[in-house]
């Protein structure tokens, strides 16, 4: 159970809004894995961009120049059929990295990835990614934890999109933007409305709504007028629900 106190340490300590992509990389728990010289390198060499609400940071069958990581804002990252029906995959938010698996393979982009909110974005070039795996054990050992930490989330996905209810899908989609292994900055809140919820998951705001309001009931979060405030992490995480 998460206490008040640690709710205002989180406060404090997470204005990520207001990082620059080099304060990003040196603040990422990679870039803390970095020797002195390296580090500098290539938080010199990450840039900002900015994406409007609805635009695409980037496209599936496009090639991978850069590693990217979530100044601020929420993305969505989702595969489309040849007939437009869309599947989304996760949400990214603020302090993600993502993108280093189509850089490891050098392959075309197999997803979109849109900005639901106006996003600042770092990018990592390709080339100084593929310098930091040449030269560094370190930063390879976090690019083997954080695919795992992926693929644990892309299979728990198959799991509740399959499986699950509606308020149970509700309650799993938002805890994965609290994955310690994909978001290590500790946090309590985030910014995410509820239209932006029904978004991710795939259902109506409206139906977002009543899913909430049976977590807030169960005390295992509490909405906020601008997003959610998670109090029992792993209740999140293994909430069923029980659905007529």
């Amino acid at each position: 159970m998460t206490t008040g106190k640690h709710l205002r340490v989180v406060e404090e300590v997470a204005p990520l809004h207001r990082r620059t992509a080099e304060e990003l990389v040196r603040n990422s728990v990679w870039g803390r894995t970095l020797t002195a010289s390296e580090l500098d390198r290539a938080s010199a060499e990450a840039f900002e961009r900015k994406v409007p609400a609805g635009g695409f940071v980037a496209r599936m069958g496009q090639p991978v120049d850069h590693w990217m990581g979530v100044l601020d804002g929420l993305l969505k990252m989702s595969v489309a059929s040849p007939d437009g029906k869309v599947s989304t995959l996760t949400g990214m938010s603020a302090g993600g990295w993502f993108g280093e698996g189509s850089l490891l393979k050098r392959e075309p982009r197999r997803y979109d990835v849109v900005a639901l909110r106006p996003s600042r974005v770092a990018l990592l070039p390709a080339s100084t990614f593929e310098r930091l795996r040449a030269t560094s054990l370190p930063f390879n050992h976090h690019l083997q934890h954080l695919m795992n930490a992926r693929l644990s989330l892309f299979i728990g996905m198959l799991e509740y999109d399959r499986l699950l209810g509606t308020d149970a899908r509700v309650a799993r989609c938002i805890a994965t933007l609290f994955s310690a292994e994909l978001y290590p900055e500790p946090r309590a809140y985030v910014d995410l409305r509820q239209h932006e919820i029904g978004l991710l998951c795939g259902v109506s705001r409206q139906r977002v709504n009543v899913a909430l309001r049976t977590l807030q009931a169960s005390g295992l979060l509490r909405v906020e007028p601008r997003g959610v405030t998670v109090i029992d992490l792993d209740g999140l995480r293994n909430f069923a629900g029980v659905e007529s």
